[in-house]
């Protein structure tokens, strides 16, 4: 220290003296409890000065008893006169807040103030000398304890201090931590059960699906475990930019959902106690706000309504508050990505002009509902209806949406429309918001309806084969290739059959129906019975991958999604068909021992293999092989919709039950 100063812990209050020449703080406590500490700068003590002086501590006595006895002086020569009734001005302010009887010291000179007589002042001066009486008798305590403070050794100082260090921060944390979630009724649950399907032939097929998801997880905890995803030609962990440098074992949160209904219970324990034990947000990773919205968040809530154990509750939770900065832009449209340590946001430096993603900041509405309903906090719910009314009063062009939105201006970017890539589950999103209401968010139908419309009007075109597709716009031009990301859209569409306007139910069905036989003939037309990741309809090629870069399967779920929900409708036997030349596919060609990996060419007898599986294999294209194979019994669409990484989330039967921050919306 360069000079004397005082210093006043915060907790409990302590008077600290630094004088300079010393390195030991002497203290001098005002209530029952001492805290010793070292003075700002002073994080150590100088191992050259271990000790004071005894002419140091001599000085330091000298100082202490110099200011006792001055606040004892300016104490009793105040004037004891009417006209003065503050006759504690002084020592209110500095030493009376500090005493233990603080309450009986204000009290009574608000008596002072306020009384008259004689009588009142003869009980007065009494009390004033109580009062003398107990601040002496605090000066001589804190006399002698600093006396006592001054014949410690360093490191009895600095064990005190570390100590009270960790109460004080332990304190925080507990005025900080996470306050305690509502009680919210469950939703019905419908459907939690076996989902046998009767059928012997049938049954062993689902069995089949079943093994192959124990052989994905036992291959991941054996190799992987903790990591996001898995090499399983390595056999080691492994990650990609949308987690960002981080474990946060993605896989294990995101077949959560798959390994309960497929009634793999021990393997669902094993990965509730990695969530339980490792699960942790507060890292130094910049995530995808999209990725992480539907694997975590998503698969957190559906284990939590399929299992009922509150952990899944909380971790989702803790997670959304970690993506809430994201959406900290001029327009409330949120970046692409977040760090979960510092919020600050960011888009992908390759989108358009530093512009936001349709399929991501429009594919948040079922996840952050449930949150708003599971926390009683208005702020998820209030942040997507923002998006969608922002949407809705932007132009469209040819009633398209763009892929493309810049978060800054509110402006589209290139004016490019898919169903596929960077716009599929945006649409996907209208219409599970309506089911998900339970039928009643009839704003989400109605913009569904409109945009299906302009998709159907400008983008799905039939081929010269009879093949049905949907192209993807580009500047005012229909590009007509189809990705295995579009390829939900059969599903999609007979799930908004029933619904539709103008009596379109049996149209959109038909053409759920045509979009599934053209992604089924994807696969068909290929070497290994396997769908590529995009092919085209022109110069005589149809339903075929023309560029080695789109050759490849990444083990998607898109095609069987859409098998499932086809069958739901239909139940013809083709569905089932289709769904099992898939499942020996993926068997014969990408499994190795170390788990399952997609391959970089459909069309070659030897393909290499890419080395990664990924973790929506094991929540999306396994689970919907299983329902597949199961009773309709199993988790109804009546009663559960499944977000786009395939986690079901119940129905909301809310009734007159109004969402927080709903009645703002309007």
């Amino acid at each position: 220290m360069t000079q004397s100063s005082f210093e006043v812990w915060p907790h409990p209050p302590v008077l600290y003296f630094h004088h300079q020449n010393m390195t030991t703080p002497a203290l001098l406590p005002l209530s029952g409890r001492r805290i010793p500490t070292l003075s700002p700068g002073a994080s150590s003590f100088p191992h050259h000065r271990a000790t004071l002086r005894l002419s140091e501590k001599f000085i330091l006595l000298l100082i202490l008893s110099a200011f006792i006895t001055l606040c004892f002086g300016a104490f009793f020569f105040l004037p004891d006169n009417s006209k003065h009734k503050r006759f504690d001005f002084g020592l209110e302010d500095v030493l009376i807040p500090h005493i233990e009887s603080e309450k009986e010291a204000r009290h009574s000179s608000r008596q002072v103030i306020h009384g008259v007589g004689a009588h009142d002042e003869h009980r007065h001066r009494e009390e004033e000398e109580s009062l003398r009486d107990k601040i002496r008798a605090d000066h001589e305590r804190a006399l002698q304890e600093a006396k006592e403070k001054l014949r410690k050794s360093k490191e009895e100082l600095k064990a005190e201090i570390q100590t009270e260090k960790t109460k004080v921060v332990e304190d925080l944390k507990k005025k900080d931590g996470p306050k305690p979630l509502p009680p919210v009724p469950m939703p019905k649950l419908v459907g939690v059960n076996d989902g046998d399907p009767g059928d012997p032939d049938t049954k062993e097929k689902r069995d089949k699906i079943r093994e192959m998801m124990k052989h994905a997880w036992d291959s991941y905890r054996q190799y992987g475990w903790g990591h996001n995803e898995l090499k399983p030609i390595a056999k080691k962990g492994h990650s990609t930019n949308i987690f960002g440098n981080s474990q946060m074992g993605a896989t294990i949160v995101d077949a959560l959902d798959t390994l309960y209904i497929m009634g793999l219970h021990d393997e669902f324990k094993d990965g509730q106690e990695w969530i339980e034990q490792n699960l942790d947000f507060s890292v130094n990773a910049e995530v995808s706000v999209f990725e992480v919205n539907i694997r975590f968040i998503g698969g957190l809530l559906a284990a939590y309504y399929l299992s009922g154990q509150e952990v899944f509750k909380v971790k989702a939770v803790q997670l959304a508050e970690k993506l809430l900065p994201a959406f900290n832009t001029p327009t409330g449209i949120p970046w692409a990505m977040v760090n979960l340590k510092s919020g600050v946001g960011r888009n992908w430096g390759w989108a358009s002009a530093g512009s936001s993603i349709l399929a991501e900041f429009g594919t948040l509405h079922m996840e952050f509902v449930h949150l708003t309903y599971l926390t009683g906090n208005p702020a998820y719910y209030q942040k997507v209806m923002h998006i969608r009314k922002l949407l809705a009063k932007m132009d469209r062009p040819n009633g398209l949406y763009p892929n493309y939105l810049n978060p800054r201006t509110g402006r589209w970017g290139q004016h490019h429309t898919s169903v596929g890539g960077l716009g599929d589950s945006f649409y996907e999103y209208l219409l599970k918001a309506w089911l998900m209401s339970d039928k009643t968010d009839t704003e989400a139908r109605k913009t569904y309806d409109d945009a299906i419309e302009a998709i159907e009007r400008h983008l799905i075109r039939k081929s010269n084969g009879g093949l049905t597709f949907i192209g993807e716009w580009k500047n005012g031009h229909l590009e007509r290739k189809m990705g295995h990301l579009t390829c939900f859209a059969g599903g999609m569409f007979a799930l908004g059959a029933d619904g539709s306007p103008d009596d379109k139910a049996g149209h959109y069905l038909q053409l759920g129906a045509e979009i599934a036989h053209t992604c089924h003939e994807s696969y068909d037309r290929t070497v290994l019975k396997l769908g590529p990741e995009a092919f085209k309809f022109d110069s005589g090629l149809e339903a075929v991958a023309v560029r080695q870069n789109e050759k490849y399967y990444i083990l998607r779920p898109e095609v069987i999604e859409t098998y499932w929900y086809m069958w739901r409708f239909t139940h013809d036997p083709k569905y089932r068909q289709w769904g099992w030349e898939a499942v020996q596919a993926i068997d014969k060609y990408c499994r190795v021992s170390g788990g399952f990996s997609g391959v970089k060419d459909v069309y070659s007898s030897n393909p290499t293999y890419d080395d990664v599986q990924q973790s929506f294999f094991l929540a999306e294209t396994l689970k919907y092989l299983y329902l597949l194979f199961s009773s309709d019994e199993l988790l109804p669409l009546e009663n559960w919709v499944f977000n786009t990484e395939a986690h079901p989330l119940p129905v909301l039967h809310l009734g007159n039950i109004t969402l927080p921050g709903s009645e703002t919306q309007q």
